[in-house]
């Protein structure tokens, strides 16, 4: 997912900082200084405010006008720390239907009688069996890559 979501990315890195680089066009920190800017600029676009602003102030930086002055050692941590986020949100959206399928065949276990049997013994192939049948991980994957608004 992270090479189909930042090709755009790696190809204007490409054309525009190795391929000169290579060239001999372009010296090494020119180089690394163009490559920065697509980079910089995907990772600014997918990292939340609040996140950003606290590495900031972490990193003690006060004359930081807008977003684009930030330096990439704080762009960085920032945009991972977002990213995190998201994860654990994604985490729990796929945690809460198998929480309540979990509960309702304790639920119907209990009802029966048969309460020294596991409720994840059964709920297990049923919970593989929603993931399969509402296409699981075609949602996941088109969620995740349109979160990225590319």
């Amino acid at each position: 997912m992270t090479f189909f979501i930042m090709s755009p990315v790696f190809d204007k890195i490409y054309d525009n900082a190795v391929q000169p680089y290579m060239n001999e066009t372009m010296t090494l920190q020119q180089a690394i200084k163009t490559g920065e800017g697509p980079l910089k600029q995907f990772m600014l676009a997918q990292t939340r405010n609040t996140d950003l602003n606290s590495f900031i102030e972490i990193a003690g930086y006060k004359n930081i006008q807008k977003p684009e002055d930030t330096p990439m050692t704080v762009v960085i941590p920032a945009f991972i720390t977002s990213e995190l986020k998201t994860a654990f949100q994604i985490g729990f959206m796929l945690f809460i239907p198998f929480l309540v399928l979990d509960l309702v065949v304790a639920s119907i276990l209990m009802a029966m009688g048969m309460m020294m049997l596991s409720p994840m013994i059964v709920s297990l192939p049923f919970k593989i069996m929603l993931f399969v049948l509402v296409d699981g991980w075609t949602l996941v994957m088109g969620t995740l890559a349109n979160s990225f608004g590319q």
